[in-house]
């Protein structure tokens, strides 16, 4: 029984920590943008030049 005095507080202390932890991500916009991260993956980088054929490089 000694046992629960122990829990309850320390149990307590990690839902705020957890409460917290969610008000953060929420003030600091974690949540604004779910559904363009997951289809950025998926574009194509203009930017990047097409990787070298290591072929090429030996036939040189």
């Amino acid at each position: 029984m000694r046992i629960l005095l122990m829990l309850v507080p320390i149990s307590l202390v990690l839902l705020g920590i957890a409460v917290w932890a969610f008000v953060w991500a929420v003030r600091k916009g974690q949540f604004d943008d779910l559904d363009t991260p997951p289809l950025d993956i998926l574009a194509d980088d203009e930017d990047d030049p097409p990787p070298r054929d290591r072929g090429q490089r030996d036939a040189d």
